[in-house]
């Protein structure tokens, strides 16, 4: 037998060119993220043109290396497993709001010192773990998918009270990419079928050019070449005080670490130890924060936006990951690639998005199954976390009156059903309550592909 049938296959390398249309399906998808989370940042802070430019190659070499370090883990710096790093969701709303309030050089220092914090904050939280079951991040894991699945379809919708929401020719492009994602996986077989949201995501953006809602003749105007300029706003302010959102948002973000951790595994069918790999995931999550603070950038954190693609496509090798991020750092200095995939319209990446965020749900409600549900305590846990976690996400501004630091942590929906989930956990099977019920086993290995 030789040592590539022994190896697992997150471990497999795959032809270079399979590789590399697979990492380029994950590009296409994340892509969208990115773009959104530097444009967003340019907004709320008026930035220029020339700066906006300078973070948007940022963004994407800094995306790039990320998903590298978290997929070949070297030095214990990453869960060797099929991962992508991003800024976004919550993590650039503190930063544009601490820039707001104390300055660009101040925000830029806060992400400084909470990559700094994770590392120092890691052995404790590594002790708690254990707190956090199947049920806890089975109960984390769907409220992250709902949440997901309401952004992508934001991107097809616009947001609601603006002049775009509801834009027909949008809801179009949106509904014909899942259509065509759909069809693609239904009729194709082999690699084609693996390729199905790759293949969805570019009918649609070619539909959308057919109905004159995209224009991609300017891809080649302007230079050639780009690169992320380091201290884009200056040298960095260090303040404990504006950096104290981001620091109590970076513990959300671990627990959030261990549950992608944990669900990318069983994703893959590699076994995974919360206690010995999520660390792994949260120390890439710290380095590359780091970095990324010298390039004015958000924190940067591992995404769960790819663990859908692996399970439609059963690829499941890290290595295409790898390619991922080495076609992410291409763009990050190729102006005019980065100009065609922001081309793409967003109501054809939430489309495409849509789809994949759905399965992420689908595997948290997997987990769920093997928590014993059949459980009345459980249930009741699940239930409650699940309910209080989606209140946020499905009442936007619902805590809006409360103090600013009680907000970091309610508005977040994955930590507070987390730390629901948690905590009932632990009072309802504290030694005097009632015993824990036995688990169910773990479900068959994800199915085999031959590529």
């Amino acid at each position: 037998m030789t040592v590539q049938a022994e190896r697992h296959p997150v471990d497999r390398y795959r032809p270079v060119h399979r590789m590399l249309l697979f990492g380029a399906q994950h590009v296409l998808v994340m892509a969208a993220t990115p773009i959104s989370s530097v444009f967003l940042i340019s907004a709320a802070c008026d930035l220029t043109p020339e700066l906006t430019v300078d973070l948007l190659a940022a963004a994407f070499v800094l995306s790039g290396l990320g998903s590298i370090l978290q997929s070949l883990g070297p030095w214990r710096i990453g869960a060797k497993l099929p991962f992508v790093m991003l800024p976004g969701g919550a993590p650039v709303v503190l930063f544009a709001a601490i820039a707001q309030q104390h300055g660009l050089p101040t925000a830029t220092g806060a992400v400084i010192i909470t990559g700094l914090f994770y590392l120092v904050v890691l052995p404790v939280f590594t002790r708690l773990i254990r707190f956090f079951p199947p049920l806890v991040i089975g109960t984390m894991i769907v409220v992250v998918g709902i949440n997901l699945v309401k952004v992508g379809a934001l991107l097809i919708t616009g947001e609601p009270g603006t002049p775009e929401f509801g834009d027909p020719t949008a809801l179009v492009l949106g509904l014909s990419t899942i259509g065509l994602t759909v069809a693609f996986y239904r009729l194709f077989r082999g690699v084609l079928r693996q390729l199905a949201v790759m293949l969805g995501l570019v009918a649609g953006a070619l539909l959308a050019a057919a109905l004159g809602a995209a224009d991609f003749s300017g891809t080649l105007d302007g230079g050639l070449l780009q690169a992320p300029r380091p201290l884009p706003f200056g040298a960095p302010e260090f303040s404990l005080l504006a950096s104290l959102p981001l620091l109590l948002y970076s513990l959300a973000s671990m627990a959030e670490a261990t549950g992608q951790t944990v669900i990318n595994g069983e994703a893959v069918g590699k076994d995974v130890d919360a206690r010995r790999d999520a660390p792994k995931t949260i120390r890439g999550d710290a380095v590359v924060s780091f970095a990324g603070g010298f390039f004015g950038l958000p924190l940067m954190v591992t995404s769960g936006e790819n663990i859908g693609i692996v399970r439609v496509t059963g690829v499941r090798s890290r290595y295409v990951t790898v390619a991922a991020g080495a076609i992410l750092v291409l763009i990050g200095f190729l102006a005019p690639v980065s100009r065609l995939v922001n081309a793409v319209p967003s109501a054809v990446v939430g489309g495409t998005a849509v789809v994949v965020f759905g399965v992420i749900v689908v595997l948290g409600v997997q987990m769920l199954g093997r928590a014993a549900l059949d459980d009345h305590t459980t249930t009741f846990i699940c239930a409650v976390a699940i309910a209080l976690g989606l209140l946020p996400i499905l009442v936007p501004g619902l805590y809006a009156a409360l103090p600013s630091t009680a907000r970091i942590l309610l508005e977040s929906g994955v930590a507070v059903s987390a730390l629901t989930a948690a905590l009932l956990n632990v009072l309802f099977r504290h030694p005097g309550g009632p015993p824990a019920p036995a688990a169910e086993p773990a479900g068959p290995a994800p199915e085999k592909h031959s590529a």
